[in-house]
């Protein structure tokens, strides 16, 4: 996916996110994200947006903080949240393809990486407030979904912080079966390496629609299909929660 594609997903689903938060109102729980409720949601998304914002409005070149959770609730919360939305998007529009500053995963540039980065995190969020909801979540697009894999195993789970480890090497094969992407993740003592292809035998293999499993790696969703060692797919569900930056 182009940055311009990324910044068309993240504005749809910021939207789509604020729409159902106060569809479901701030006191609903989220079944995704157990122990939150959507006041939480707005209140994590919220700082994200503006975190990342930061960086590339003002060419940070080093991690910055964030700016802590707001002491805001109910209509002011919500403002709250679409007004950083807009100041993510606005300022990920507006910015140069050439502006420098700091990212945390490979890129074409550091715009890219911000794009990419942000469209997948207000993706997930915009699933959990759905799941506050009674009706029928917005479905997620197939070329979306991929590229959300793709950053996921080969970005987000290849950093040193990745806990997803074994001390017995162990093999987990994930198969999109609506699209024509198969990855093959080998997990050691050190980060998972994942690589794109489904050579060579597996422990364990995750296949299903790429939306599916797109949610199931982040824990949003079960997994739709498995084969082989249901251990291994445990694993990845006990010890891939995301330390950020």
């Amino acid at each position: 996916m182009e940055t311009a594609e990324h910044l068309h997903v993240l504005d749809t689903e910021g939207r789509r996110l604020a729409v159902a938060a106060e569809q479901a109102g701030v006191d609903a729980k989220v079944p995704t994200c157990p122990g939150w409720q959507i006041r939480d949601l707005l209140r994590h998304t919220g700082m994200v947006h503006r975190w990342a914002a930061a960086h590339v409005a003002e060419e940070h070149r080093e991690p910055q903080p964030d700016g802590g959770l707001p002491d805001l609730d109910g209509e002011e919360l919500l403002d709250w949240f679409r007004r950083g939305h807009t100041y993510l998007v606005d300022t990920l529009t507006q910015a140069p393809p050439t502006v420098s500053c700091w990212s945390f995963l490979p890129a074409p540039s550091p715009l890219a990486f911000w794009a990419r980065r942000q469209a997948h995190e207000t993706t997930v969020h915009r699933v959990d407030a759905q799941s506050a909801l009674t009706t029928a979540q917005d479905p997620i697009a197939e070329d979306v979904a991929v590229d959300g894999i793709e950053e996921l195993l080969l970005g987000m789970h290849a950093r040193k912080k990745s806990q997803v480890r074994s001390d017995e090497p162990k093999v987990l094969r994930v198969r999109a079966t609506d699209a024509d992407a198969t990855w093959t993740v080998r997990i050691t003592q050190d980060p998972p390496a994942t690589e794109r292809g489904g050579a060579g035998e597996a422990d364990c293999e995750l296949a299903g629609p790429a939306a599916r499993l797109y949610l199931s790696l982040w824990n949003r969703l079960p997994f739709p299909s498995l084969t082989g060692d249901a251990a291994v797919a445990a694993l990845w569900r006990e010890r891939s929660a995301i330390t950020w930056g």
